[in-house]
């Protein structure tokens, strides 16, 4: 059976992780996926000779509320036909137009995978939270630093006070002065780096709220963290440079800035206005300056 959903995906990549409960019911949920949907609790679990509240430890395993939320969203990803989200690797030989055409799907599928893994309620709380924060801690290594810079530039532009280390030592030391009210947020696709893993566990214990930004799996960051949210999954093989996994990240950041420019509207916008003006103001004229200064200069 191809994987195609990152439900499934998910607990495919668990399944031997599970408790032996569990992973009775992860085995009938990847051989028949259409017929959980048409199944009660009690139903399902008679079916695969567990208990109830195994299923429901098992939803929260992989951070769904509970059962019924269960249910809609792999409905949701099974109402998508098969193949709607195909990965397509790094090829030998491959001419410019078919390298161009892989990279379009790979991104449009992550996007799309990501979206219907965005939980609105944590969302909701995420930016809630990230609006009224007196300061944002930002963690990430490698290419989740890069995420976590990009989105240090776009709080920077709100007046938002934030820092977003690369290293390992400055996150655990930036961590160390939070305080309650404050936010952290710490990115890895993984979810289970552990230099990311123990910036986010100091901010937690120095009061801060944390949050998390990881692929869709039962990973330890996302469990640690006060509000997990998810990208895609399906992104595999070390060839693709995690590519469409850094487009997930950058498309879920996107989702918070702009959701809290939203809920903040009166507020944030006059900053982005005035630090574009000042922009215009202190960088781009004086080169237009200097450009007419060089060219009066050749003329004379």
């Amino acid at each position: 059976m191809i994987i195609s959903t990152p439900i499934l995906h998910a607990v495919s990549s668990h399944l031997d992780s599970l408790p032996p409960q569990e992973r009775k019911l992860g085995e009938y949920l990847l051989q028949a996926p259409a017929s959980v949907l048409r199944l009660g609790i009690t139903e399902l679990a008679g079916t695969c000779g567990i208990s109830p509240s195994t299923i429901t430890r098992f939803c929260k395993t992989f951070h769904f509320k509970g059962f019924p939320d269960f249910k809609m969203k792999l409905a949701g990803e099974l109402a998508h036909k098969p193949g709607d989200n195909h990965y397509q690797d790094i090829i030998a030989g491959n001419d410019l137009p078919r390298i161009v055409e892989a990279m379009e799907a790979n991104h449009l599928a992550s996007i799309t995978d990501t979206t219907r893994l965005l939980d609105m309620s944590q969302l909701t709380r995420a930016v809630e939270a990230l609006c009224h924060a007196r300061r944002i801690d930002l963690y990430g290594v490698a290419t989740s630093s890069i995420v976590a810079q990009d989105f240090s530039q776009k709080l920077v532009r709100i007046g938002k006070h934030c820092t977003a280390f690369a290293d390992s030592h400055m996150q655990i030391t930036s961590a160390s002065s939070l305080f309650k009210g404050d936010v952290a947020l710490a990115i890895s696709y993984s979810g289970e780096t552990p230099e990311t893993i123990d910036a986010l566990r100091c901010a937690k214990d120095s009061g801060a709220l944390t949050l998390s930004l990881t692929q869709y799996s039962n990973n330890r960051l996302a469990t640690l963290a006060d509000i997990s949210l998810f990208s895609s999954s399906l992104e595999e093989g070390m060839r693709r440079g995690d590519m469409a996994s850094r487009i997930a990240q950058l498309h879920v950041i996107d989702i918070l800035f702009t959701g809290m420019v939203s809920l903040e509207f009166q507020d944030y916008i006059p900053k982005l206005e005035q630090s574009y003006q000042n922009i215009q103001k202190y960088i781009a004229k004086p080169k237009e300056d200097k450009s007419n200064a060089e060219h009066h200069q050749n003329k004379q």
